[in-house]
C-alpha cells in the first residue's frame, strides 16, 4: 500500500515544479475560458511515462517517449461548429523550455494525432502541438456527409489548434513564444503552406516537406499515372524487374555528376531512355518487352490534361525505380481512390477502371471547392510579415513527385518576385531520397535549426548539412544545397564526407521530359 500512496507525492511534487513564476499550474489550464474548447486532459506526464493511446505496453512504441523529460500534457477537442470534433494536444516542456513554440502535422488523411513529431519537438525544448485533424482514422470517409469537417481537415484544425496553443503558452508561461515555427512533410507539408496563405500571422516560420499541394489535381495525376502503366497486363512491369531498370538507370547516368556513388545529385540531367533495354527476342528477366517499355516511360512522363495540354501532375524522377510500386501497383494509391470514392461522389459506388482524367479532375475541383486544394502559389502577406518557408523534397519521392514541388516553388517565386528568393523562401532538394525520408540518399537533416537561424540571419542557408544513417551508424554526409546549385565534389577528399563537396551554379541541362 505504501508503494500506491507515494505516487500522488511524486505527482504533486512535479506539479510544483511544472508552475514558472506568475503563471498558471498544469492543471490549472483545465479552466482557461476558451468557450470552443473542451479539455479532457491536464496533467504533468512524469519522465518517460507517455504512451500513445492503444500503445499498451508494446516496446516498439518506447522511443522516441521513454527519453522524454516531464512535461505538461493538455488534451482537448475544439468544436469551432457544430459538427466540428477536433482533437488536439499541446505539450509543455517543463524547466527546459527554449521560449519557442513548434507544431507538426500529419500524414495522409491525417485522423491521429501525430505524437511522434511532437515527441521530438519537446525533446528540443519547444512547446508543441498536433491535431487529428477532426476525424479519427487515416481515411476519407469521414467526409460524406459532413462538409464542416472536411473544412477542418483543409485548414481550420490547424489554425484552432495553433490559437488554442499559444493562448495556453502564454497563461503557462506568462509570455509568448518567441518564434512560432511549424514542421511537417507530405499532407504537413500542404498543412504549413495552406497556413501560410489563409493565416499569415500564425506562425513566423515554415518547414514543408514534400508538399502535396494542389491536393485534388495530384490525386487524379495518380489514378491517371496507374492506369497509364497498367493499361493492359503486357504493359505492367513486373517488381523483379525494376532492379533491371534502375541499375541501368545508374549505369547511364551515376557518374554524370563526378561521383559513382548510386546517388544522382540531378536527376534531370539523366537522359536514359528505358528503349536501351528491350527485348532482342522473347521475353526474360533481363529486357523489358516493347508494351514495358512504354510503361517505364510512362513513369516518367508528367500526366497532361487530355484537352488543354497543361501539366496535371510531374512525372517521376530517374532514380525512383525501385519503389515504383507506389503509384504502379495493381490500383491506385489509396489516399487517391479516396479522394474520388469519399469527396467527389460522396461514397457512392466508384469504378477506378472507368477513371477519365478530363471529367472526374472537373468534378473533383468542383467537389473541392478549394479547401483541400492547397493551389494557392500567393504567400505575399506571409512573407510581408518576415515569414520563411523553407521547403525540401526528395528527388527519388515515389509518391508525391519531386517536380510538383518545383513548380510551386516556382509559383510562389512568380508571384512574390525573385528577390523573395533566400530572403522568404528557399527550396532544398534532396538526391537519393524517398518520400519524406528513406533511399540511397543522406536523408537526415535539421530544417527546423536551418530555419531558425535563417530568422536570425535574414538569408536562408545555402546548403544544409545531411547524412545517411546505415545500421546505426552515420556513414554518409553530403551539402543538401539551395535550389538551382548542386553539390560537386571538389576531386580529392572522400565522397562520404561533406567538407569534399561545395554547392555549386548547376550547368543549364535539358529537363529529362
Amino acid at each position: 500500500m505504501a508503494r500506491r500512496l507515494a505516487l500522488p507525492i511524486v505527482v504533486l511534487a512535479l506539479g510544483a515544479m511544472a508552475t514558472p513564476a506568475g503563471a498558471a499550474p498544469c492543471d490549472g489550464l483545465r479552466g482557461l475560458p476558451v468557450p470552443t474548447a473542451d479539455v479532457t486532459k491536464a496533467e504533468v506526464v512524469a519522465p518517460g511515462a507517455f504512451a500513445p493511446p492503444g500503445a499498451g505496453s508494446d516496446p516498439s512504441a518506447a522511443p522516441p517517449f521513454k527519453s522524454l523529460a516531464s512535461f505538461c500534457r493538455v488534451a482537448a477537442t475544439l468544436k469551432p461548429t457544430v459538427d466540428s470534433e477536433i482533437k488536439v494536444e499541446i505539450w509543455l516542456p517543463i524547466g527546459n523550455w527554449n521560449g519557442k513554440f513548434q507544431a507538426v502535422g500529419n500524414g495522409g488523411w491525417a485522423g491521429v494525432i501525430p505524437y511522434p513529431s511532437m515527441a521530438g519537438a519537446l525533446a528540443g525544448g519547444y512547446a508543441t502541438a498536433g491535431t487529428d485533424t477532426g476525424h479519427t482514422g487515416n481515411t476519407a470517409e469521414f467526409a460524406v456527409g459532413h462538409p464542416e469537417k472536411v473544412i477542418d481537415m483543409g485548414y481550420r484544425a490547424v489554425h484552432e489548434m495553433t490559437v488554442y496553443a499559444k493562448t495556453l503558452i502564454a497563461e503557462y508561461y506568462g509570455s509568448a513564444p518567441s518564434l512560432s515555427v511549424w514542421n511537417a512533410c507530405s499532407t504537413g507539408g500542404r498543412q504549413g503552406i495552406t497556413a501560410a496563405v489563409r493565416f499569415p500571422a500564425d506562425f513566423d516560420a515554415i518547414v514543408a516537406g514534400a508538399p502535396a499541394v494542389d491536393w485534388m489535381r495530384l490525386h487524379a495525376g495518380r489514378v491517371a499515372l496507374n492506369l497509364g502503366v497498367n493499361r493492359s497486363p503486357e504493359h505492367r512491369v513486373p517488381l523483379q524487374k525494376y532492379p533491371l531498370i534502375h541499375n541501368a538507370v545508374l549505369e547511364a547516368c551515376d557518374a554524370i555528376d563526378g561521383v559513382k556513388d548510386g546517388v544522382l545529385e540531378y536527376p534531370r540531367a539523366c537522359r536514359f531512355d528505358p528503349q536501351e533495354l528491350v527485348c532482342a527476342a522473347a521475353d526474360h528477366p533481363g529486357c523489358l518487352t516493347p508494351p514495358q517499355v512504354q510503361a517505364a516511360r510512362a513513369f516518367y512522363e508528367p500526366i497532361r490534361h487530355p484537352l488543354t495540354g497543361e501539366i496535371v501532375m510531374a512525372g517521376l524522377e530517374r532514380g525512383s525505380e525501385m519503389s515504383w510500386s507506389t503509384l504502379g501497383g495493381a490500383q491506385p494509391i489509396g489516399n487517391a481512390a479516396e479522394a474520388f470514392k469519399y469527396i467527389v461522389f460522396k461514397g457512392k459506388d466508384w469504378n477506378w477502371r472507368q477513371f477519365d482524367l478530363a471529367r472526374d479532375l472537373a468534378a473533383a475541383e468542383a467537389a473541392d471547392g478549394g479547401v483541400l486544394a492547397s493551389a494557392d502559389a500567393d504567400l505575399r502577406p506571409f512573407f510581408d510579415r518576415g515569414g520563411k518557408l523553407l521547403m525540401y523534397h526528395g528527388w527519388s519521392d515515389p509518391q508525391i513527385p519531386p517536380g510538383n514541388t518545383v513548380a510551386f516553388f516556382n509559383r510562389i517565386v512568380e508571384r512574390a518576385g525573385a528577390t523573395a528568393v533566400g530572403r522568404s523562401v528557399q527550396l532544398y532538394m534532396v538526391p537519393g531520397m524517398n518520400h519524406c525520408r528513406g533511399g540511397a540518399g543522406t536523408d537526415r537533416f535539421n530544417p527546423v535549426a536551418a530555419i531558425e537561424q535563417w530568422t536570425v540571419d535574414g538569408t536562408a542557408p545555402a546548403q544544409l548539412m545531411a547524412s545517411r544513417v546505415v545500421d546505426g551508424r552515420i556513414d554518409r554526409t553530403r551539402p543538401l544545397c539551395a535550389f538551382g546549385t548542386v553539390a560537386k565534389w571538389n576531386g580529392v577528399g572522400s565522397t562520404d564526407e561533406a567538407g569534399s563537396f561545395e554547392c555549386v551554379q548547376q550547368a543549364d541541362v535539358p529537363q529529362s521530359r
